[in-house]
């Protein structure tokens, strides 16, 4: 019987917070696999633009035994 799939998680730090950034980290993650599963941004107080943004994708692949 073939192992069901584990979810696995990957989130992406951006400390530069511009359209080109993030446009260029969806591109590339997707490309590599992972699907886009949202996006957090951390305000500055002082500040309507964001200081950071946390990219989250998923993907589901076959389990390690190494991480049993």
């Amino acid at each position: 019987m073939k192992d069901a799939l584990m979810t696995r998680y990957k989130v992406v730090e951006l400390s530069v917070v511009t359209d080109d950034t993030i446009e260029e980290t969806l591109n590339l993650w997707t490309l590599r696999g992972w699907q886009f599963d949202g996006i957090q941004f951390a305000m500055r107080e002082s500040s309507k633009r964001p200081a950071m943004a946390f990219i989250l994708f998923v993907r589901n692949e076959e389990p390690d035994p190494a991480e049993a």
